[in-house]
């Protein structure tokens, strides 16, 4: 079995969601879309590979925001075709953060500007546990989406939309992946001033990471389980629907 890590930049490590994949059997592919010498300035030209080569494709997050034309250029819609063709496929994918993002995108709804930055480890209100634990999961962003009439909300906060599923489809607010690891990348890359700037101590985030790390590996295993078991096994003529959805469509 081959999983495709569709990873935006340099700075994006498996963590845990790569371990679960990994113990589960999956030999892991990956697809950095913006390569390191072009961190700041993402606006590149990307040929995405065939998505039918593939059991299974996770897209991860990123430092810029879905929306954002003027910063990454056309390749946020060469993503969401990638995606689309995915799911007409009946490969099932998982978005995270930027990805789920990207992935309510692909499914007609919209990313927009959040109020305020939701950033650290938060509880998160679920009404399907059986596929979404209510965590604690971490959470680093900046943006959030609503989905289109038809694709329920899976589980939120107060402040952001935090999981969906449509067909083969999985998308997410929050972060499973986060290792201390996975953070210290993060923060080596402009992610330090961008949480101070926000107020946040960056000594207690790391600390509370490191304490939380076995119980979120856990976590993180079930959800790839149930990822795996559940949704990449739904009916794919749920996904019949986007072979006719347009590939730059409006909003995104």
């Amino acid at each position: 079995m081959r999983v495709l890590f569709v990873k935006q930049d340099h700075a994006s490590p498996g963590g845990l969601v790569e371990d679960a994949f990994a113990g589960l059997g999956y030999d892991v592919s990956e697809f950095t879309v913006v390569p390191r010498e072009r961190y700041h300035a993402p606006s590149v030209t990307v040929t995405f590979p065939d998505p039918g080569g593939y059991d299974a494709i996770v897209a991860f997050g990123a430092a810029w925001a879905v929306y954002d034309d003027d910063a990454i250029g056309t390749w946020i819609h060469d993503e969401i075709a990638f995606t689309r063709a995915a799911l007409g496929l009946g490969v099932p994918v998982l978005g995270i953060c930027f990805g789920g993002q990207m992935l309510a995108a692909a499914a007609g709804g919209e990313v927009t500007r959040a109020p305020r930055p939701e950033i650290g480890w938060t509880l998160i209100d679920t009404s399907d546990p059986e596929l979404i634990d209510a965590g604690p999961w971490f959470q680093w962003h900046f943006d959030r989406f609503t989905l289109p009439a038809g694709i329920p909300v899976l589980a939120r906060t107060a402040l952001a939309n935090q999981a969906f599923a449509f067909g083969r489809a999985l998308g997410l607010q929050f972060h499973p992946e986060v290792t201390p690891a996975v953070l210290d990348c993060w923060l080596e890359t402009g992610g330090a001033a961008a949480l101070a700037e926000a107020g946040v101590d960056v000594g207690a985030l790391l600390a509370q990471t490191r304490q939380l790390l076995g119980a979120a590996a856990d976590r993180t295993r079930e959800l790839v389980r149930r990822f795996v078991r559940d949704v990449a096994t739904a009916d794919i003529g749920e996904c019949d629907r986007y072979h006719t959805l347009p590939v730059t469509g409006e909003p995104v």
